[in-house]
């Protein structure tokens, strides 16, 4: 069991975190699949700074991660009695939504689409930071693009070594493996991207959806 000490430090780091987040800062932090690059969705230049640090082309979206189902209401509209169902079932957990995006999230970050990919992470120090900052953060990997995943501290320490404001050290992720993306924006739920959850257990929830 980790010490009241230990217990201190790490809310003092998710307080740093979320200092660091609420000024438009860049915090990297672990995820059930690989350590994330979280921006704060609503500051406009953060997300850009993801970007610029990623090295990563302007015309990819960057996926956003939620602290509950809820705060889909946060970004996104029209939201299908279908997703609700999703996300009850398989959130936290390795399930990704593309949903229509809301006015309050800039097209920065859906690079220029009218869609917005979501997910709530199964992991603990991502919910929290997440809750404690208010508002949902970019969720992809903190890596530069298209170099390893990172999936301990210290991949993300040495591709984006002092370009971020902080890395908060969790351990290494669990790699439960990809994400499912599943299209909610049409009449027929859609896998677009195969991952941990089959489309024969999506099924059981979502009798419609297609791949």
């Amino acid at each position: 069991m980790r010490s009241p000490q230990g217990m201190q430090t790490a809310e003092t780091q998710v307080e740093r975190a979320v200092s660091i987040l609420l000024q438009g800062g860049l915090v990297a932090f672990p995820t059930d699949t690989l350590y994330a690059l979280g921006a704060n969705a609503f500051i406009e230049a953060a997300v850009r700074r993801v970007y610029q640090v990623k090295r990563r082309p302007t015309d990819m979206a960057l996926p956003l991660l939620l602290s509950n189902a809820m705060d889909m209401e946060k970004v996104a509209v029209d939201i299908p009695q279908a997703a609700w169902d999703l996300a009850e079932r398989f959130w936290p957990g390795a399930l990704t939504l593309i949903l229509h995006k809301g006015p309050s999230v800039s097209p920065v970050v859906t690079a220029g689409n009218d869609t917005i990919a979501v997910r709530v992470p199964n992991h603990p120090l991502a919910l929290r930071l997440i809750e404690a900052a208010g508002a949902p953060l970019t969720g992809t990997s903190a890596n530069r693009s298209g170099e390893s995943d990172p999936v301990t501290a210290t991949d993300v320490r040495r591709q984006l070594g002092e370009e971020i404001d902080l890395i908060l050290d969790g351990g290494a992720c669990p790699l439960e493996g990809a994400s499912t993306i599943v299209d909610m924006t049409s009449d027929t739920p859609l896998i677009v991207r195969d991952g941990v959850l089959s489309i024969t257990l999506l099924s059981q929830v979502c009798p419609g959806i297609a791949f």
